[in-house]
């Protein structure tokens, strides 16, 4: 395989193949709202609401009197490394095992990055769950904006038309909601449900696109992405599994709908990757290369209330 050795970190390319592989099984990489990190902790301003008067002529201009707080966003590292020997790699008629390895990372990525914001229900620890997930945060009560625990949780046994239009409903109502930064997003074990939903009239409520054309299915005119990482999960897993149960047990299939503006997904830097020839260090001892991928990323929600999240159970 005809490669080239380096020794720095290579930052993949916009168009890559991994990044495109991503992109397209990521929901919280491509479509929450992406924060720019040149440190590993950031604090992002979250300013309440401020208030308009109606001035007569001459009139005094009312101060506004809102508060201003933020939300801290900690990148942490996901990575990996895969050991392969010289003489493997260096076979040009074996398939490029390098490029195949790092694709296969990439989904694996999407689904542990997207698990960890969108379904861990146990509190951040920085390891085994490296961020506060969107199932976490509605969960807990928010004394800062006023948000009641579980206010925006809905679960149950089948998801119907009434179960999605208060899915909506919820949000819409926050005061936080704008109908060009909303999206559904979900786990794919809810695509035969929602194909089979009618209206009143005896039509599907959801309109979906090819996959080449790039262009997400709708549902009430929303956008609708799916990811594997839509799952109730004790600790983020890029497989997660679970035989599912009662609300918070593992294995339980979420489907979501917010304002990602308000979900802030932080990319510190990545994916980029590097290649340690055989001949190095340890490695010389065995005559294998090292091939190490990782990305450092962030999530937090900014308002519990502009999201909210459906859970399938069964008993």
């Amino acid at each position: 395989m005809a490669r080239a050795n380096v020794d720095t970190w290579l930052v993949e390319d916009r168009g890559s193949d991994l990044i495109q592989r991503i992109g397209f099984a990521s929901v919280v990489e491509t479509n929450f709202r992406s924060v720019p990190m040149t440190t590993y902790i950031k604090s992002e301003p979250r300013i309440a609401d401020m208030d308009v008067d109606v001035i007569p002529k001459g009139g005094t201009y009312g101060e506004d009197t809102s508060g201003v707080d933020e939300v801290l966003l900690t990148t942490f590292k996901y990575g990996k490394a895969l050991r392969l020997a010289e003489e493997d790699s260096e076979d040009t008629t074996v398939v490029n095992v390098l490029d195949a390895k790092k694709l296969s990372w990439g989904r694996s990525f999407a689904t542990k990055y997207d698990n960890a914001s969108i379904g861990v229900v146990a509190a951040q620890n920085g390891i085994t769950v490296p961020h506060t997930s969107i199932y976490r945060t509605l969960s807990q009560a928010d004394s800062t904006t006023g948000y009641a625990a579980g206010a925006n949780l809905l679960s149950g046994a089948a998801l119907t038309y009434d179960e999605l239009s208060a899915l909506v409903g919820l949000v819409e109502v926050s005061g936080y909601h704008d109908d060009s930064t909303s999206l559904f997003f979900a786990h794919p074990a809810f695509k035969a449900a929602i194909r089979g939903i009618k209206d009143t009239q005896g039509h599907p409520i959801f309109i979906p696109n090819p996959v080449a054309s790039g262009i997400a299915g709708t549902l009430f005119g929303y956008p609708v992405k799916f990811t594997n990482g839509a799952k109730t999960t004790a600790t983020a897993s890029s497989n997660p599994t679970g035989a599912g149960g009662a609300a918070g047990v593992a294995g339980n299939p979420l489907f979501g709908f917010g304002n990602t503006e308000l979900l802030l997904a932080g990319k510190r830097s990545g994916p980029e990757s590097v290649v340690i020839p055989g001949r190095d260090g340890l490695s010389a001892l065995t005559d294998e290369d090292i091939l190490k991928v990782r990305a450092r990323r962030a999530f937090t929600v900014a308002m519990p209330a502009a999201v909210a999240l459906f859970e399938l159970t069964h008993a």
